[in-house]
């Protein structure tokens, strides 16, 4: 499995970015998976479904599957942080490629997503985990670099880099045990 996240500020474009990256890996022939970072409380179920009220009753884990998907909804009885390690170990064994979205700061190897226009400030200066940066203001990048700079509005043309550079991104679980 190869590991890749997608790091930087709201708004920069990362779920946008990761949206037209996954049909791109996909028609390449690679399955592909996502861990993203939600903030605070977030729900993916509904009051009056019966995962929910399962839920609201106390259960621990509530796993509900059908002929198309499975979906497995945990609740933490005290407030937890899991590690992005943490939650690639939960995904199944046999994809190809895991895009991480969120999870600024973690050892995993990274793409920045950067806008101008946006006004954030860039990280890549920082944070030698990012190895490329995704931009549509190439020109205007804060600092001089020798990573790669990438088209954000080009997904296949990354969706090919991460291909051609697919060894780096190689993923060893035993190494975050």
């Amino acid at each position: 499995m190869k590991v890749v996240g997608f790091a930087g500020y709201s708004g920069a474009g990362k779920t946008q970015l990761l949206a037209s990256l996954i049909p791109a890996l996909k028609a390449r022939g690679l399955r592909v998976s996502v861990v993203k970072h939600a903030h605070h409380k977030f729900d993916i179920d509904h009051p009056g479904k019966d995962t929910y009220r399962h839920r609201e009753a106390g259960a621990f884990e509530v796993v509900v599957a059908s002929d198309k998907r499975l979906a497995l909804m945990r609740e933490f009885e005290q407030a937890s942080q899991l590690t992005v390690h943490e939650l690639i170990a939960e995904l199944y064994d046999g994809v190809d490629w895991v895009l991480v979205e969120g999870f600024k700061h973690s050892d995993v190897l990274k793409i920045e997503v950067w806008r101008a226009a946006a006004g954030h400030p860039a990280n890549y200066p920082d944070d030698d985990f990012i190895v490329a940066i995704a931009t549509d203001s190439p020109a205007a990048l804060p600092a001089e670099t020798a990573r790669p700079i990438l088209d954000l509005n080009q997904p296949d043309t990354l969706a090919q880099w991460l291909v051609d550079n697919g060894q780096r991104f190689d993923y060893d679980p035993e190494i975050y045990k």
